[in-house]
Protein backbone atom coordinates (compact mmCIF):
# COMPACT_ATOMS: atom_id res chain seq x y z
CA UNK A 1 0.00 0.00 0.00
CA UNK A 2 1.42 3.09 -0.64
CA UNK A 3 2.98 5.73 2.09
CA UNK A 4 0.01 7.71 3.05
CA UNK A 5 0.70 11.73 1.46
CA UNK A 6 -0.90 14.80 1.50
CA UNK A 7 -1.47 18.10 -0.62
CA UNK A 8 -0.90 21.17 0.69
CA UNK A 9 -0.91 24.34 -1.14
CA UNK A 10 0.07 22.68 -4.47
CA UNK A 11 2.63 20.29 -2.61
CA UNK A 12 2.90 16.48 -1.80
CA UNK A 13 3.36 16.06 1.97
CA UNK A 14 4.23 12.64 3.56
CA UNK A 15 1.72 12.30 6.96
CA UNK A 16 4.10 10.37 8.45
CA UNK A 17 5.66 10.45 11.31
CA UNK A 18 1.99 11.77 12.73
CA UNK A 19 0.35 9.71 14.71
CA UNK A 20 -3.06 8.37 13.65
CA UNK A 21 -5.26 10.72 15.91
CA UNK A 22 -2.76 13.61 15.09
CA UNK A 23 -5.23 16.54 13.73
CA UNK A 24 -5.08 18.06 10.30
CA UNK A 25 -4.77 21.65 12.53
CA UNK A 26 -1.59 19.90 14.21
CA UNK A 27 0.19 18.50 10.75
CA UNK A 28 -0.23 21.94 9.44
CA UNK A 29 1.14 24.12 12.36
CA UNK A 30 3.92 21.59 13.10
CA UNK A 31 5.07 22.07 9.05
CA UNK A 32 5.21 25.88 9.61
CA UNK A 33 1.71 27.17 8.70
CA UNK A 34 0.93 28.95 11.44
CA UNK A 35 -2.27 30.65 10.01
CA UNK A 36 -4.07 27.82 10.78
CA UNK A 37 -5.08 28.45 14.43
CA UNK A 38 -6.70 26.61 17.63
CA UNK A 39 -8.87 28.53 19.18
CA UNK A 40 -11.63 26.54 20.86
CA UNK A 41 -10.78 22.94 19.34
CA UNK A 42 -14.06 21.75 19.21
CA UNK A 43 -15.35 23.32 16.30
CA UNK A 44 -16.81 26.72 17.21
CA UNK A 45 -14.76 29.30 16.61
CA UNK A 46 -13.35 28.35 12.98
CA UNK A 47 -9.87 29.95 13.54
CA UNK A 48 -8.81 26.30 12.01
CA UNK A 49 -10.66 26.38 9.16
CA UNK A 50 -9.12 25.09 5.85
CA UNK A 51 -10.24 24.47 2.44
CA UNK A 52 -10.38 20.68 1.17
CA UNK A 53 -11.28 19.55 -2.65
CA UNK A 54 -13.97 17.72 -2.93
CA UNK A 55 -16.61 16.35 -4.55
CA UNK A 56 -18.72 19.18 -6.37
CA UNK A 57 -22.37 19.53 -6.53
CA UNK A 58 -22.46 22.08 -9.94
CA UNK A 59 -19.07 21.59 -11.14
CA UNK A 60 -16.61 18.78 -10.60
CA UNK A 61 -14.57 19.81 -7.57
CA UNK A 62 -15.94 21.98 -4.72
CA UNK A 63 -13.53 23.95 -2.55
CA UNK A 64 -15.11 23.02 1.19
CA UNK A 65 -14.32 24.86 4.23
CA UNK A 66 -13.89 22.65 7.24
CA UNK A 67 -12.52 22.84 10.78
CA UNK A 68 -8.69 21.38 10.90
CA UNK A 69 -9.14 20.88 14.26
CA UNK A 70 -11.59 17.98 14.23
CA UNK A 71 -10.39 16.13 11.00
CA UNK A 72 -7.51 13.24 11.18
CA UNK A 73 -4.81 14.39 9.28
CA UNK A 74 -5.13 10.33 7.97
CA UNK A 75 -8.29 11.04 7.07
CA UNK A 76 -7.36 13.39 3.90
CA UNK A 77 -4.73 10.70 2.46
CA UNK A 78 -4.24 11.35 -0.70
CA UNK A 79 -6.38 14.82 -0.52
CA UNK A 80 -6.38 18.27 -1.50
CA UNK A 81 -5.77 21.30 1.15
CA UNK A 82 -5.21 24.56 1.27
CA UNK A 83 -4.89 27.11 3.90
CA UNK A 84 -4.31 30.95 4.01
CA UNK A 85 -1.03 30.99 2.96
CA UNK A 86 -1.85 29.06 0.01
CA UNK A 87 -4.32 31.57 -1.62
CA UNK A 88 -2.17 34.50 -2.48
CA UNK A 89 -0.08 33.90 -5.73
CA UNK A 90 3.18 34.40 -6.31
CA UNK A 91 3.29 36.24 -9.70
CA UNK A 92 7.27 35.52 -10.46
CA UNK A 93 10.59 34.29 -8.10
CA UNK A 94 11.65 36.58 -5.45
CA UNK A 95 8.69 38.87 -5.57
CA UNK A 96 5.75 39.43 -2.97
CA UNK A 97 2.94 37.43 -3.04
CA UNK A 98 -0.12 38.75 -4.68
CA UNK A 99 -2.95 39.09 -1.93
CA UNK A 100 -6.21 36.81 -2.79
CA UNK A 101 -9.41 38.84 -3.32
CA UNK A 102 -10.97 37.70 -0.15
CA UNK A 103 -7.75 38.81 1.64
CA UNK A 104 -7.29 41.84 -0.03
CA UNK A 105 -11.10 42.27 1.05
CA UNK A 106 -10.43 41.94 4.55
CA UNK A 107 -7.62 44.42 4.61
CA UNK A 108 -8.74 47.25 2.88
CA UNK A 109 -11.97 46.94 4.84
CA UNK A 110 -11.06 46.38 8.43
CA UNK A 111 -11.77 42.97 8.78
CA UNK A 112 -8.96 42.01 10.78
CA UNK A 113 -7.72 43.72 13.83
CA UNK A 114 -5.51 41.41 16.27
CA UNK A 115 -5.37 38.84 13.28
CA UNK A 116 -6.14 35.32 15.22
CA UNK A 117 -9.49 34.52 13.91
CA UNK A 118 -8.55 36.47 9.91
CA UNK A 119 -7.20 33.35 8.50
CA UNK A 120 -10.17 31.18 9.43
CA UNK A 121 -12.55 33.88 8.33
CA UNK A 122 -10.59 33.91 4.65
CA UNK A 123 -10.68 30.61 4.88
CA UNK A 124 -14.14 30.08 5.20
CA UNK A 125 -14.72 33.59 3.13
CA UNK A 126 -12.83 31.54 0.11
CA UNK A 127 -14.96 28.75 0.18
CA UNK A 128 -18.22 31.18 -0.77
CA UNK A 129 -16.30 32.90 -3.30
CA UNK A 130 -15.53 30.08 -4.85
CA UNK A 131 -19.12 28.49 -4.91
CA UNK A 132 -20.08 27.64 -8.42
CA UNK A 133 -23.74 28.93 -8.10
CA UNK A 134 -22.87 32.02 -5.77
CA UNK A 135 -22.48 34.49 -9.27
CA UNK A 136 -26.03 33.71 -10.26
CA UNK A 137 -27.41 35.17 -7.44
CA UNK A 138 -25.64 38.36 -7.63
CA UNK A 139 -27.61 41.78 -7.58
CA UNK A 140 -30.34 41.07 -5.21
CA UNK A 141 -29.30 43.89 -3.20
CA UNK A 142 -29.30 47.51 -2.95
CA UNK A 143 -25.37 48.27 -3.00
CA UNK A 144 -22.41 47.13 -2.82
CA UNK A 145 -22.03 46.14 0.87
CA UNK A 146 -19.34 48.54 1.47
CA UNK A 147 -21.33 51.66 2.04
CA UNK A 148 -23.60 50.78 4.66
CA UNK A 149 -26.26 49.48 2.53
CA UNK A 150 -27.68 46.37 2.28
CA UNK A 151 -28.60 43.15 -0.05
CA UNK A 152 -31.99 41.62 -1.01
CA UNK A 153 -31.78 40.75 3.14
CA UNK A 154 -29.29 41.30 6.32
CA UNK A 155 -27.71 37.90 5.43
CA UNK A 156 -27.01 38.28 1.61
CA UNK A 157 -25.37 40.62 -0.02
CA UNK A 158 -25.61 41.91 -4.01
CA UNK A 159 -22.71 39.55 -5.03
CA UNK A 160 -24.84 36.61 -3.88
CA UNK A 161 -22.62 36.20 -0.59
CA UNK A 162 -24.54 33.72 1.90
CA UNK A 163 -23.22 35.31 5.01
CA UNK A 164 -24.17 31.60 6.66
CA UNK A 165 -21.04 30.83 4.83
CA UNK A 166 -19.44 32.30 8.29
CA UNK A 167 -21.64 31.30 10.80
CA UNK A 168 -18.78 28.96 12.02
CA UNK A 169 -16.35 31.76 12.17
CA UNK A 170 -15.87 33.58 15.36
CA UNK A 171 -14.26 37.22 15.89
CA UNK A 172 -13.31 38.81 19.22
CA UNK A 173 -12.06 42.21 18.81
CA UNK A 174 -12.90 43.39 14.72
CA UNK A 175 -16.58 43.46 15.12
CA UNK A 176 -18.51 41.78 11.97
CA UNK A 177 -19.25 44.79 10.02
CA UNK A 178 -16.22 45.12 8.10
CA UNK A 179 -16.42 41.56 7.58
CA UNK A 180 -19.35 41.25 6.61
CA UNK A 181 -18.29 44.42 4.63
CA UNK A 182 -15.95 42.30 2.71
CA UNK A 183 -17.77 39.17 1.92
CA UNK A 184 -20.02 41.74 0.30
CA UNK A 185 -17.37 43.33 -2.01
CA UNK A 186 -15.82 40.33 -3.37
CA UNK A 187 -16.55 39.69 -7.19
CA UNK A 188 -16.56 36.90 -9.28
CA UNK A 189 -13.22 34.46 -9.55
CA UNK A 190 -11.18 35.66 -12.76
CA UNK A 191 -10.88 33.14 -15.56
CA UNK A 192 -6.74 32.92 -14.77
CA UNK A 193 -7.70 32.31 -10.71
CA UNK A 194 -5.80 28.55 -10.53
CA UNK A 195 -8.20 27.72 -7.81
CA UNK A 196 -11.42 28.42 -9.64
CA UNK A 197 -10.02 26.74 -12.78
CA UNK A 198 -9.41 23.99 -10.54
CA UNK A 199 -12.65 23.24 -10.20
CA UNK A 200 -12.93 22.02 -13.53
CA UNK A 201 -11.44 18.85 -12.83
CA UNK A 202 -12.11 15.90 -11.02
CA UNK A 203 -11.04 15.76 -7.14
CA UNK A 204 -8.62 13.28 -5.96
CA UNK A 205 -10.04 9.59 -6.12
CA UNK A 206 -10.34 8.27 -2.54
CA UNK A 207 -7.32 5.87 -1.83
CA UNK A 208 -7.71 2.81 0.46
CA UNK A 209 -5.69 3.59 3.82
CA UNK A 210 -3.73 1.47 6.10
CA UNK A 211 -2.10 4.44 8.41
CA UNK A 212 -0.24 2.72 11.22
CA UNK A 213 2.01 3.87 14.28
CA UNK A 214 2.56 1.81 17.29
CA UNK A 215 -0.66 0.25 18.31
CA UNK A 216 -3.34 2.37 16.64
CA UNK A 217 -4.37 2.31 13.24
CA UNK A 218 -6.32 4.52 10.70
CA UNK A 219 -7.84 2.31 8.20
CA UNK A 220 -10.28 3.19 4.49
CA UNK A 221 -11.48 0.36 3.09
CA UNK A 222 -12.62 0.84 -1.38
CA UNK A 223 -15.81 -0.82 -0.61
CA UNK A 224 -18.47 -0.97 1.92
CA UNK A 225 -18.30 -4.61 1.79
CA UNK A 226 -14.53 -4.81 2.74
CA UNK A 227 -15.15 -2.70 5.32
CA UNK A 228 -17.74 -4.41 6.65
CA UNK A 229 -15.78 -7.53 7.10
CA UNK A 230 -13.16 -5.14 8.88
CA UNK A 231 -15.77 -4.40 11.41
CA UNK A 232 -16.70 -7.78 11.91
CA UNK A 233 -13.00 -8.56 12.40
CA UNK A 234 -12.85 -4.78 14.85
CA UNK A 235 -16.19 -4.56 16.29
CA UNK A 236 -14.11 -2.11 18.47
CA UNK A 237 -13.45 0.11 16.21
CA UNK A 238 -14.17 3.35 15.79
CA UNK A 239 -16.37 4.65 12.89
CA UNK A 240 -16.02 8.41 11.58
CA UNK A 241 -16.64 10.18 9.05
CA UNK A 242 -16.59 13.58 8.82
CA UNK A 243 -15.16 13.07 12.28
CA UNK A 244 -17.02 16.22 13.85
CA UNK A 245 -18.06 14.10 17.00
CA UNK A 246 -14.86 11.96 17.24
CA UNK A 247 -12.97 14.97 16.81
CA UNK A 248 -14.19 16.50 20.12
CA UNK A 249 -13.87 13.56 22.08
CA UNK A 250 -9.77 12.97 20.65
CA UNK A 251 -9.38 16.96 21.49
CA UNK A 252 -11.31 17.77 24.97
CA UNK A 253 -11.39 14.20 26.36
CA UNK A 254 -8.00 13.31 24.99
CA UNK A 255 -9.98 9.51 23.78
CA UNK A 256 -7.54 7.55 21.20
CA UNK A 257 -8.73 4.24 19.54
CA UNK A 258 -6.63 1.45 19.07
CA UNK A 259 -8.49 1.04 15.10
CA UNK A 260 -10.31 4.26 13.29
CA UNK A 261 -12.61 2.88 10.01
CA UNK A 262 -13.16 5.75 7.87
CA UNK A 263 -16.68 5.52 6.12
CA UNK A 264 -16.83 9.31 4.22
CA UNK A 265 -15.58 7.61 0.96
CA UNK A 266 -17.48 4.83 0.44
CA UNK A 267 -19.20 5.25 -2.65
CA UNK A 268 -22.44 3.13 -1.59
CA UNK A 269 -22.95 5.37 1.64
CA UNK A 270 -22.86 8.73 -0.87
CA UNK A 271 -25.83 8.01 -3.39
CA UNK A 272 -29.26 9.87 -2.89
CA UNK A 273 -32.10 8.98 -5.21
CA UNK A 274 -35.69 10.04 -5.43
CA UNK A 275 -37.65 7.57 -6.37
CA UNK A 276 -41.39 7.62 -6.37
CA UNK A 277 -42.33 5.93 -2.94
CA UNK A 278 -39.12 7.07 -1.19
CA UNK A 279 -35.89 9.47 -0.46
CA UNK A 280 -33.24 7.58 -0.10
CA UNK A 281 -30.21 9.36 1.51
CA UNK A 282 -26.64 8.22 1.36
CA UNK A 283 -25.74 8.07 4.94
CA UNK A 284 -21.72 9.27 4.54
CA UNK A 285 -23.19 12.51 2.08
CA UNK A 286 -22.49 15.29 4.26
CA UNK A 287 -25.31 18.13 5.72
CA UNK A 288 -24.32 20.20 2.86
CA UNK A 289 -24.24 18.25 -0.31
CA UNK A 290 -27.34 16.54 1.35
CA UNK A 291 -29.30 20.36 1.38
CA UNK A 292 -27.62 21.38 -2.35
CA UNK A 293 -29.18 18.16 -3.75
CA UNK A 294 -32.25 18.33 -2.35
CA UNK A 295 -32.59 21.97 -3.30
CA UNK A 296 -36.05 22.19 -0.82
CA UNK A 297 -37.91 19.16 -2.11
CA UNK A 298 -38.00 18.25 1.47
CA UNK A 299 -39.04 21.29 2.96
CA UNK A 300 -38.72 20.21 6.70
CA UNK A 301 -34.82 19.31 6.27
CA UNK A 302 -34.59 22.66 4.49
CA UNK A 303 -35.78 23.96 7.95
CA UNK A 304 -33.22 21.55 9.60
CA UNK A 305 -30.26 22.43 7.42
CA UNK A 306 -29.53 26.29 8.52
CA UNK A 307 -30.30 25.53 11.88
CA UNK A 308 -27.88 22.48 12.43
CA UNK A 309 -24.40 24.06 14.12
CA UNK A 310 -22.12 25.86 11.54
CA UNK A 311 -21.90 25.48 7.64
CA UNK A 312 -18.19 24.82 8.83
CA UNK A 313 -19.84 21.86 10.49
CA UNK A 314 -22.41 20.81 8.08
CA UNK A 315 -19.43 20.38 5.58
CA UNK A 316 -18.67 17.98 7.32
CA UNK A 317 -21.20 15.99 9.42
CA UNK A 318 -23.69 13.62 8.30
CA UNK A 319 -26.92 11.87 8.86
CA UNK A 320 -25.08 8.71 9.71
CA UNK A 321 -22.93 9.99 11.99
CA UNK A 322 -25.73 12.09 13.74
CA UNK A 323 -27.84 9.08 14.09
CA UNK A 324 -24.48 6.87 15.17
CA UNK A 325 -24.14 8.92 18.27
CA UNK A 326 -27.53 7.76 19.78
CA UNK A 327 -27.51 11.65 21.48
CA UNK A 328 -30.74 12.85 22.49
CA UNK A 329 -30.39 16.08 21.75
CA UNK A 330 -29.32 15.64 17.62
CA UNK A 331 -31.08 18.31 15.68
CA UNK A 332 -31.81 15.53 12.77
CA UNK A 333 -33.65 12.38 14.63
CA UNK A 334 -37.03 14.91 16.07
CA UNK A 335 -36.65 15.84 12.16
CA UNK A 336 -36.14 12.28 10.99
CA UNK A 337 -39.21 11.02 13.33
CA UNK A 338 -41.49 13.57 11.97
CA UNK A 339 -40.53 12.09 8.73
CA UNK A 340 -41.25 8.91 9.39
CA UNK A 341 -37.92 7.95 8.41
CA UNK A 342 -36.46 4.33 8.61
CA UNK A 343 -32.65 3.33 8.44
CA UNK A 344 -31.09 0.76 6.27
CA UNK A 345 -28.16 -0.91 8.77
CA UNK A 346 -25.85 -3.25 7.18
CA UNK A 347 -23.47 -5.91 8.16
CA UNK A 348 -21.02 -8.45 6.54
CA UNK A 349 -24.47 -11.03 6.01
CA UNK A 350 -26.80 -8.22 4.67
CA UNK A 351 -28.73 -5.87 5.28
CA UNK A 352 -32.04 -4.55 7.43
CA UNK A 353 -34.56 -1.72 7.06
CA UNK A 354 -35.50 -0.75 10.95
CA UNK A 355 -38.03 2.49 11.88
CA UNK A 356 -35.78 5.15 12.83
CA UNK A 357 -39.08 5.32 15.75
CA UNK A 358 -37.79 2.03 16.73
CA UNK A 359 -33.90 2.42 16.52
CA UNK A 360 -33.14 4.59 19.64
CA UNK A 361 -33.45 1.79 23.10
CA UNK A 362 -31.72 4.06 25.77
CA UNK A 363 -29.51 7.23 26.14
CA UNK A 364 -26.61 6.88 23.37
CA UNK A 365 -27.90 3.35 22.79
CA UNK A 366 -29.52 2.00 19.66
CA UNK A 367 -30.39 -1.68 17.77
CA UNK A 368 -27.56 -1.07 15.57
CA UNK A 369 -25.20 -4.25 15.95
CA UNK A 370 -21.71 -4.55 16.87
CA UNK A 371 -19.94 -4.50 13.05
CA UNK A 372 -22.75 -2.85 11.62
CA UNK A 373 -23.66 0.91 9.83
CA UNK A 374 -25.61 2.82 8.93
CA UNK A 375 -26.27 2.70 5.30
CA UNK A 376 -28.80 5.18 4.33
CA UNK A 377 -32.10 6.91 5.38
CA UNK A 378 -35.07 6.13 3.89
CA UNK A 379 -38.24 9.09 3.98
CA UNK A 380 -41.26 7.63 2.69
CA UNK A 381 -43.23 9.43 0.02
CA UNK A 382 -45.59 11.49 -0.65
CA UNK A 383 -44.64 13.99 2.17
CA UNK A 384 -47.03 16.25 4.44
CA UNK A 385 -47.94 19.36 3.55
CA UNK A 386 -47.31 21.08 6.56
CA UNK A 387 -44.14 21.04 7.90
CA UNK A 388 -42.30 22.73 10.91
CA UNK A 389 -38.66 22.71 12.94
CA UNK A 390 -38.47 24.56 15.99
CA UNK A 391 -35.00 24.73 17.98
CA UNK A 392 -35.21 26.51 21.01
CA UNK A 393 -31.33 27.59 22.05
CA UNK A 394 -29.78 30.11 23.78
CA UNK A 395 -28.01 30.90 20.15
CA UNK A 396 -29.74 31.81 16.86
CA UNK A 397 -27.19 29.51 15.07
CA UNK A 398 -24.23 27.37 16.14
CA UNK A 399 -25.76 26.15 18.97
CA UNK A 400 -26.93 23.09 20.66
CA UNK A 401 -30.41 22.86 21.46
CA UNK A 402 -32.64 22.87 24.48
CA UNK A 403 -35.83 21.46 23.00
CA UNK A 404 -36.10 20.85 19.35
CA UNK A 405 -39.39 19.74 17.69
CA UNK A 406 -40.29 18.85 14.48
CA UNK A 407 -43.90 18.65 12.75
CA UNK A 408 -45.46 16.91 9.91
CA UNK A 409 -49.28 17.28 9.27
CA UNK A 410 -51.71 16.22 6.81
CA UNK A 411 -54.49 18.75 6.94
CA UNK A 412 -57.11 18.16 4.60
CA UNK A 413 -61.02 20.03 4.74
CA UNK A 414 -59.77 21.44 7.45
CA UNK A 415 -58.98 18.03 9.70
CA UNK A 416 -56.01 16.70 11.08
CA UNK A 417 -55.87 13.69 9.05
CA UNK A 418 -52.00 12.53 10.34
CA UNK A 419 -50.15 14.23 12.30
CA UNK A 420 -46.53 12.72 13.32
CA UNK A 421 -44.07 14.73 15.65
CA UNK A 422 -40.58 14.44 16.56
CA UNK A 423 -38.98 15.44 19.72
CA UNK A 424 -35.15 16.04 21.13
CA UNK A 425 -33.77 17.50 24.42
CA UNK A 426 -37.19 15.58 26.19
CA UNK A 427 -35.95 12.29 27.13
CA UNK A 428 -32.93 9.96 27.20
CA UNK A 429 -33.60 9.26 23.61
CA UNK A 430 -35.03 11.26 20.72
CA UNK A 431 -38.73 10.31 20.91
CA UNK A 432 -42.05 10.43 19.17
CA UNK A 433 -45.03 12.90 20.92
CA UNK A 434 -47.39 9.53 20.20
CA UNK A 435 -50.10 11.17 22.99
CA UNK A 436 -50.03 14.73 21.16
CA UNK A 437 -50.60 12.81 17.32
CA UNK A 438 -53.44 10.86 18.92
CA UNK A 439 -54.96 14.05 20.44
CA UNK A 440 -54.65 15.97 16.39
CA UNK A 441 -55.93 12.96 14.35
CA UNK A 442 -59.38 13.17 13.40
CA UNK A 443 -59.96 16.46 14.88
CA UNK A 444 -60.37 19.88 13.20
CA UNK A 445 -57.22 22.22 12.99
CA UNK A 446 -58.99 25.11 15.25
CA UNK A 447 -57.23 26.88 18.04
CA UNK A 448 -59.06 24.56 20.61
CA UNK A 449 -57.75 21.45 18.87
CA UNK A 450 -54.18 23.01 19.42
CA UNK A 451 -54.48 24.59 22.82
CA UNK A 452 -55.80 21.21 23.91
CA UNK A 453 -53.00 19.06 21.96
CA UNK A 454 -50.28 21.69 23.22
CA UNK A 455 -51.53 20.46 26.85
CA UNK A 456 -50.89 17.31 26.33
CA UNK A 457 -47.26 17.75 24.19
CA UNK A 458 -46.50 19.81 27.41
CA UNK A 459 -46.44 16.26 29.66
CA UNK A 460 -44.72 14.28 26.61
CA UNK A 461 -40.96 13.03 27.38
CA UNK A 462 -39.32 12.97 30.64
CA UNK A 463 -37.13 16.62 30.71
CA UNK A 464 -34.58 17.16 33.30
CA UNK A 465 -33.05 20.13 34.51
CA UNK A 466 -29.59 21.53 33.14
CA UNK A 467 -27.20 24.51 32.48
CA UNK A 468 -29.25 24.45 29.12
CA UNK A 469 -32.78 24.94 30.56
CA UNK A 470 -35.23 23.66 33.38
CA UNK A 471 -37.39 20.78 33.04
CA UNK A 472 -40.24 23.27 33.43
CA UNK A 473 -38.88 25.16 30.80
CA UNK A 474 -38.75 22.62 27.74
CA UNK A 475 -41.76 21.48 28.69
CA UNK A 476 -43.71 25.06 28.35
CA UNK A 477 -42.06 25.29 25.17
CA UNK A 478 -43.20 21.93 23.86
CA UNK A 479 -46.62 23.41 24.21
CA UNK A 480 -45.70 26.88 22.97
CA UNK A 481 -44.37 25.01 20.07
CA UNK A 482 -47.60 24.04 18.67
CA UNK A 483 -49.25 26.91 19.64
CA UNK A 484 -46.53 28.40 17.44
CA UNK A 485 -47.11 26.17 14.48
CA UNK A 486 -50.77 26.46 14.54
CA UNK A 487 -50.73 30.63 14.17
CA UNK A 488 -47.58 29.98 11.25
CA UNK A 489 -50.35 27.94 9.32
CA UNK A 490 -53.63 30.08 9.92
CA UNK A 491 -54.20 33.53 8.08
CA UNK A 492 -54.18 35.81 10.17
CA UNK A 493 -58.03 37.81 10.48
CA UNK A 494 -57.71 41.63 10.48
CA UNK A 495 -59.81 43.45 13.25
Amino acid sequence: MVAARITVNGKEAPIAPAAPHTTVLDFLRERGLTGTKEGCAEGECGACSVLVARPGVNKPTDWVPVNACLVPVAALDGQEVVTSEGLATVEAPGTPPVLHPVQEEMAVRGGSQCGYCTPGFVCSMAGEYYRPDRCAHADQGTSDGADGGDGADAEHGPNGFDLHALSGNLCRCTGYRPIRDAAFAVGAPTDEDPLARRREEAPPAPVATEYRQDDSAFVRRDTLAETLRLLRERPDAVVVAGSTDWGVEVNIRSRRADCVVAVDRLPELRELRVESDHVEIGAALTLTEIERRLDGTVPLLAQLFPQFASRLIRNGATLGGNLGTGSPIGDSPPVLLALEASLVLADADGEREVPLAEYFTGYRQSVRRPGELIRAVRLPLPLSPVAAFHKIAKRRFDDISSVAVAFALDVEGGTVRKARIGLGGVAATPVRALATEAALEGRPWTSETAEAAAEVLRGEGTPMSDHRASAGYRAAMLGQSLLKLYAQTTEAVPS
